[in-house]
């Protein structure tokens, strides 16, 4: 028979043994539980997603052919024989129905836009390249709006692994956030655009160097109290707008591998800030986000 002390100390690390064996087994079970819940929400989460974008498919089409009737409503109601007044009322009623017909189709297509899976056609591109192209197509609307555009880029490639069309898209979305900001500005305020692209060594060493690229205005800036949610779908200050521009692109920006953030530019408008992940000659590809 085995002297008290060891019996005591065996039995201790028996009980021990099986009390470590109770708790493990405990956390394993809360984190397959935990697992099994956040797969289901997933599941639940993707299952309603496809739902509503089926939803919005199965509204936009009706309201394409509501646009198109309100068009021939109007044509019929100008060769009528009704009074000039009675034909202008008609009309203007019929116009404002397909505003807004369209308009809500407008939302959806956004809606469907953002909702959507996101494929990226990845290539290496020069990101001035990407800038000054979306700077040649804004700058008709920029100079009918009165802004002064301008667009800085520094003289050597500053080379991203990326989709080009959909960073051009990114890059609108902003620029026409921008130009929208400014309208209500007083006449005697000057209303500036700016794009500028550099690239920039981080601090910490071994660090890929980054890619940046800037959108700065002169118009009212950020208000404060959606400062901290800018990029949140349907947030918007502006009369008619859906809220989905800001948040596609961060969508955009976030599914490269970057980040964007909203400051304020020292002229005392909005700063955003897209910073990439600078490219070393990958290859092409394709990926979903």
């Amino acid at each position: 028979m085995l002297p008290s002390p060891i019996l005591y100390a065996l039995l201790a690390s028996v009980a021990s043994i099986g009390l470590t064996a109770w708790w493990v087994n405990r956390s394993l079970r809360r984190r397959v539980e935990r697992a099994e819940r956040a797969a289901a929400e997933s599941a639940r989460n993707a299952e309603i997603a496809s739902m509503t974008r089926g939803l919005a498919h199965e509204i936009k089409n009706p309201l394409s052919t509501v646009a198109l009737n309100a068009q021939l409503l109007r044509e019929e109601i100008l060769d009528s024989a009704l009074s000039e007044e009675d034909r202008a009322g008609m009309t203007r009623r019929v116009d404002t129905l397909a505003r807004e017909a369209a308009r809500l189709r407008d939302i959806l297509t956004d809606f469907l836009r953002y909702a959507g899976r996101m494929q990226l056609d990845l290539r290496d591109c020069d990101l001035r390249d990407v800038a000054g192209e979306i700077a040649d197509f804004f700058m008709p609307q920029a100079e009918q709006a009165r802004v002064r555009f301008v667009v800085e880029a520094c003289d050597r490639p500053v080379q991203v692994h990326a989709d080009p069309a959909l960073l051009k898209q990114a890059l609108l979305n902003l620029l026409l956030n921008a130009v929208q900001a400014m309208e209500a500005l007083p006449e005697d305020r000057p209303r500036t655009l700016r794009i500028a692209v550099r690239k920039e060594q981080p601090e910490a060493r071994g660090s890929t160097p980054q890619a940046v690229i800037e959108v700065d205005d002169t118009g009212p800036g950020i208000p404060p109290e959606i400062a901290t949610d800018w990029f949140e779908p349907y947030r918007t200050t502006k009369p008619g707008g859906n809220g989905l521009g800001l948040a596609t692109t961060r969508r955009i920006v976030e599914a490269h591998g970057g980040s964007i953030e909203a400051l304020k530019s020292p002229e005392g408008g909005a700063r955003f800030r897209i910073t990439l992940p600078e490219s070393r000659g990958t290859t092409a590809g394709t990926a979903e986000r």
